[in-house]
């Protein structure tokens, strides 16, 4: 049980110190998740494109089935962080309604052409999301200057930033992460994410010096139909993705949970 005072978000699921943050698109993964230990869910859809904005039903079904804190994602759309004023719209109407849906906190990021944090429409994005705490996604990995970039989102707010590092994964990336917490300072949270596993995530911590770490853990789970139609693929690729569906594994997150428990 959290102490009086004390955001969720810090107390639930914490590894002796180390809080684990698994990203899900189903109410399957985020049962999954919680059941193995974590302490706090990003819930999107679109996983394929980085994470996209989840419908409504989602997020109130797995508020309905969950306990950890469920930071809602919000990107209209896969591709770049250079939004138009039209999709600005949509995301501040997502903001308000995932306020509405029971929603604890809110991931978004947005750049300018020119590769910086786009403050005044961070600002703008803030504004309709208080009191709710805010994570600035991966976007950050897309910056031109990620030290300067840090310090635009501490000034403008931000609680978190997720990153890998601006690099293809977080372990790749592990010394610029590394400089990120050092230059943090306690002023921003920096979440490690990208490419997190058994086999690197000690690694990554120990590293990092970072309070918490973002992953998916997710295993490959067969279609349960029967019929399976070989000449029709709904997807992109011919592989019948169909009748594949990914989700966060239990097993996985536990043991990824132990690792991080016993870490001194």
């Amino acid at each position: 049980m959290a102490e009086p005072g004390c955001p969720p978000c810090f107390c639930l699921g914490m590894a002796d110190g180390f809080l684990m943050e698994v990203c899900v698109d189903s109410v399957e993964s985020a049962v999954n998740a919680e059941r193995g230990g974590a302490g706090r869910i990003e819930l999107c859809t679109g996983l394929m494109e980085g994470g996209t904005t989840p419908s409504m039903g989602l997020l109130q079904v797995v508020k309905q089935c969950v306990r950890v804190p469920v930071f809602m994602m919000v990107r209209p759309r896969g591709g770049d962080f250079l939004y138009s004023d039209r999709e600005v719209e949509v995301m501040k109407a997502d903001i308000r309604l995932a306020k509405l849906h029971g929603a604890d906190g809110l991931v978004f990021g947005a750049l300018t052409e020119d590769g910086r944090v786009d403050t005044e429409l961070c600002a703008a994005l803030l504004a309709v999301s208080r009191p709710l705490p805010v994570t600035f996604h991966r976007a950050f990995d897309m910056v031109r200057d990620p030290l300067a970039g840090l310090e635009t989102l501490i000034s403008l707010g931000f609680e978190r930033v997720l990153t890998s590092g601006c690099d293809s994964s977080a372990l790749e990336g592990l010394p610029l992460i590394k400089r990120l917490t050092e230059q943090a300072k306690g002023r921003i949270v920096v979440v490690p994410g990208g490419g997190i596993t058994e086999r690197n995530l000690q690694r990554i911590l120990e590293g990092s010096g970072a309070p918490e770490f973002h992953c998916s853990a997710r295993s490959a789970r067969d279609s349960g139909m029967k019929f399976r139609n070989p000449s029709v693929a709904m997807g992109a690729s011919l592989s019948a993705p169909e009748y594949s569906t990914r989700v966060a594994d239990v097993a996985k997150v536990r043991t990824l949970n132990a690792i991080a428990k016993n870490i001194l």
